[in-house]
């Protein structure tokens, strides 16, 4: 290791190193490609940091003058690169390196500007540094080293394409080292066409995986989701805490809420810019914030100090994404709490989720106030301010407290000045508990009154009930059944509300708009409403019927005056299904009921005229009729299809110069529905395949 490296790690306290930091700065490495997979919050910055100092220095222990950059680190967000920038120039500052960043939503002018000043690390997101290649504003040239800090986050974020674009862009002869939590085919594939005989590390802790973690599930009712977070931030008042949620939306209604309750918050999103996203994490660093609620933007990479406390107000999509939130908290050996907030409706999914993670989460129910008000106890007797000497200059206000004031009375008044520093903590719900029904009060005995004015002045129950409780000094459980007649409405009340209800309206006796009341000695007797020829009384249409029929009036005029035509019925008998032999008293009737009325007429071809000349008989080997020199057109004719259309009639086929059909034959086989299956059996019998016509017996 370089001595300049060695001193900045000294000189941060550094002591020991992780095992990926031990496993990329193994001698046999210096120069190789890698592909390194280790869990979050293991240093992989400083690890590959290390790692290409051999690379980007050689022999010499510091940088020469910043010209083109020497090495490129590519991180898929904004607050990573940034993050990567800062840390490597801790690292690299005895080494008199010079770094530079490009990341979106930053001025590209100043990044040009920076850049053509000369860098020798570049640490950049993959849209910004392809658009400053494609302008010409950064020469890869000199580029010895590339890193792919969370390459699995960039592919799942769509930056493939790029990716491939700007390793084409940069020189062969390089060190590539890719860095992610997990290597899915994806990245083994690019780590096949842009790597050179690549070292495959796996870097495993000692410790199983987020040990360092304490998961928590804290099932919750839905309407205490906002609560439980309260109570939680409360009850571990941790330096620096994030609340996680899945949409801009929530992450701006938990920032309202928490920032009115006395939270000092922050919020992170996509939706801003990155200039107020710096702010935000400066904040959290510098002490200024406390609480940063963000969305799965600062999963990754993010890391700040003192974050002891992560609190997923929105569950995860997958188990993936719980373990990238999760290990914000956690890091370089310190301990860390994952909370899950869990309503009802969320519970399966947040049992699925933990199994794809592979941890095991302690279910409990959220603090409640008491144990946040108990946990504020012990803090408060814990402090070494209790212990600490008095000072000179507290000498004189010491004195003047004690001499003024009672013990009790000073123990109170500091205890009520912490308590207003602090958000009151919220009393929380059972989330398994179901609201009991309210028993149903039975209405016992009552009193009748009468009220002047009904359906012709326009009275109705809804009306009528609010007005009794405004003028009555009533409820509306003091007030039974209420039936409006005519002329009169009539209302129920309950007896122990009668004399309360009559002191309320007066000697007067009048209610709203003059109406008189009377008290009842009985029930009253109420009369049936009319029915009337409205449209609300008359009965509904046929579904099948017709205006103007006789199932009701139509636009066109009554029944009455428009008579139904006449038209004669279609034989359809051919389409019934045939009836079984025997004795007429034995064979079930399949007959509709008759309908009433005259019987209509019948069809004048069911009799011939006896002036019509009788059809001549077929003789043996000759036609009935003479052929004629016309195509006979063949499929059924529209009077075969049966009565109300439930068939089509097929269009006939033209012919062809030959004579012969156009188009496909007819379809033959089977008929399958009971409607064609009783047509053909009827069909058959008529032509004497049977056992004789239908309904008679053979």
């Amino acid at each position: 290791m370089k001595q300049a490296l060695q001193d900045a790690l000294d000189a941060r306290g550094y002591t020991t190193l992780t095992p990926v930091q031990e496993a990329v700065l193994d001698p046999a490495l210096d120069g190789r490609d890698m592909l390194v997979s280790a869990q979050t919050g293991s240093g992989k910055t400083l690890g590959f940091g290390l790692a290409i100092a051999p690379t980007l220095l050689a022999e010499a222990e510091s940088f020469d003058r910043a010209e083109a950059p020497l090495a490129l680190i590519i991180a898929p967000t904004r607050e990573l690169a940034l993050q990567v920038k800062r840390e490597l120039g801790w690292l690299y500052a005895q080494a008199g390196a010079v770094l530079a960043s490009c990341v979106g939503g930053m001025d590209m002018r100043d990044e040009r500007r920076a850049l053509a000043r000369g860098a020798h690390i570049v640490a950049a997101t993959p849209g910004r540094l392809r658009d400053h290649i494609m302008r010409g504003s950064i020469d890869l040239g000199a580029v010895r080293a590339i890193v792919l800090d969370e390459a699995d986050e960039m592919l799942d974020l769509g930056f493939r394409e790029d990716l491939e674009f700007i390793l084409g862009e940069a020189p062969e002869a390089r060190q590539t080292l890719m860095f992610s939590a997990t290597v899915p085919k994806a990245i083994a594939r690019l780590a096949e066409s842009f790597q050179k005989d690549a070292a495959r590390i796996v870097a495993k802790s000692a410790t199983a995986q987020h040990a360092d973690i304490d998961y928590r599930a804290m099932p919750v009712a839905e309407r205490d989701v906002d609560n439980a977070i309260i109570n939680t931030l409360r009850y571990f008042e941790a330096p620096n805490a994030i609340v996680f949620a899945n949409t801009r939306a929530m992450v701006n209604r938990l920032t309202t809420r928490l920032s009115n309750r006395g939270f000092p918050v922050v919020a992170l999103s996509g939706e801003l810019s990155q200039a107020e996203r710096t702010h935000a994490l400066q904040a959290m660093r510098d002490g200024r914030a406390q609480v940063c609620v963000a969305t799965d933007v600062a999963a990754r990479g993010i890391d700040l100090p003192g974050l002891d406390l992560v609190i997923h107000a929105e569950l995860p999509s997958n188990g993936e994404t719980l373990l990238h939130r999760s290990g914000r908290t956690g890091r370089a050996g310190r301990k860390g709490v994952s909370a899950l907030i869990v309503p009802p409706k969320a519970r399966k999914k947040a049992q699925r989720i933990l199994g794809g993670a592979k941890v095991k989460a302690d279910w409990a129910p959220p603090p409640s106030a008491d144990e946040v008000n108990a946990r504020d106890e012990e803090r408060m007797l814990a402090d070494p301010a209790w212990t600490d000497p008095v000072a000179e200059g507290e000498a004189a206000t010491v004195e003047t407290l004690t001499t003024t004031f009672s013990a009790q009375q000073l123990a109170a008044a500091y205890l009520r000045l912490r308590r207003a520093q602090r958000s009151a903590p919220e009393e929380l719900s059972d989330p398994d508990a179901r609201p009991e029904p309210k028993p149903r009060r039975e209405f016992g005995p009552s009193q009748w009154f009468a009220i002047s004015g009904g359906r012709d002045a326009g009275a109705e129950p809804r009306r009528i009930l609010p007005m009794l409780c405004k003028v009555g000094d009533l409820t509306k459980d003091d007030i039974g059944a209420i039936r409006v007649q005519k002329d009169v409405s009539y209302v129920q009340i309950r007896d122990d509300s009668v004399a309360g209800f009559l002191a309320a309206i007066g000697e007067s006796m009048q209610v709203e708009d003059g109406a008189s009341l009377t008290q009842l000695a009985e029930p009253p007797v109420l009369e049936r409403p009319e029915r009337t020829g409205g449209p609300a009384h008359r009965p509904k249409p046929h579904r099948g019927s017709k205006p103007g029929g006789a199932r009701g009036p139509g636009p066109g005029g009554s029944a009455p005056d428009r008579p139904k035509p006449n038209r004669p019925r279609q034989d359809t008998s051919r389409f019934d299904t045939p009836r079984p032999a025997g004795p007429k008293a034995d064979r079930p009737s399949t007959d509709r009921p008759k309908a009433k009325g005259p019987k209509p007429d019948k069809p004048k071809w069911d009799k011939p005229k006896a002036d019509a000349p009788s059809r001549p008989k077929p003789q043996a080997g000759k036609p009935p009729f003479p052929k004629s020199d016309k195509p006979v057109r063949k499929g059924p004719r529209a009077s075969d299809a049966p009565s109300g259309g439930d068939a089509p009639v097929r269009k006939p086929r033209s012919a062809r110069p030959d004579g012969k059909p156009k188009g496909p034959p007819p379809p033959k086989g089977k008929p399958n529905s009971k409607k064609n299956r009783a047509r053909a059996a009827a069909a058959a019998a008529a032509k004497g395949k049977g056992k004789g016509k239908p309904g008679k017996k053979g």
